[in-house]
Parts: C-alpha cells; sequence; structure tokens
C-alpha cells in the first residue's frame, strides 16, 4: 500500500497516510496531529532510474578536450568507474590516482608498460 505524505494547513506538521491507489483522492485526509481536514499533499523527491547506456553517456559527454589535463580525466575515469557500479581492477585505481596526481597517459605507460595485458593463468 502507498504511503502519501500529507502536511496540516492547521498546525503545520508532517504526517504520512497509506491509501491504496483506489482510496487515493476519494478518502478524506485527517491531520494526525490536530484531526483538521484543511491539510495538503506534500510532494516528495522523484528518482529517475537510468539506464547503464544513459549514465555511461552522461559520463562520456566530460571526457571531450581532456587530452590535455589529465588531472580532469582521472576525475571523470573515477566517476565513471563508480557509475559502472562493478569491481574494477586494481590496476584502474593505480592509472586514475597517476591521472590525479598530473601523470600524462603517456607517463603512465612507460612507467606501468604491461597495463592492460591480458594475463593467462592456464600456462602455469
Amino acid at each position: 500500500m502507498p504511503t502519501y505524505d500529507f502536511i496540516c494547513n492547521a498546525c503545520n506538521q508532517r504526517f504520512d497516510v497509506f491509501l491504496t491507489f483506489a482510496e487515493y483522492g476519494k478518502k478524506a485526509v485527517t491531520c494526525a496531529h490536530c484531526k483538521s481536514k484543511n491539510v495538503r499533499r506534500r510532494m516528495t523527491k522523484v528518482r529517475v532510474a537510468k539506464s547503464d547506456e544513459s549514465r555511461m553517456e552522461s559520463v562520456a559527454d566530460g571526457f571531450e578536450g581532456l587530452e590535455n589535463d589529465p588531472r580532469e580525466m582521472g576525475r571523470v575515469m573515477r566517476k565513471m568507474g563508480k557509475e559502472m557500479g562493478e569491481e574494477l581492477p586494481p590496476e584502474f585505481n593505480e592509472v586514475v590516482g597517476r591521472l590525479e596526481a598530473g601523470q600524462s597517459p603517456e607517463e603512465i605507460e612507460s612507467a606501468v608498460p604491461n597495463l592492460g595485458a591480458e594475463t593467462n593463468d592456464d600456462d602455469e
């Protein structure tokens, strides 16, 4: 059963009311504090669920012009990592940390030469 938030116009107190969809708008609501019928519905925040694609698009918009700003690139990459909601490899955090410290992608590539190399555990 949905919970609806109300504010009493008489005593200014907030209160919740449980109403079915069929009851909403038809059943009279009275203040839980002073019993006044002079109440109004309080609109609460609305959450919008985003698809993975739309979340990535919003993050990708921040990539334009980042080639010359490693710190900003690191900030955007960290935001993208959080948006993905998945466990990222430790190398991701190392690269982002280096970018945030101001290292260019080229400097990071030479400092960490095996970055992104596939490991094959079957060869052991």
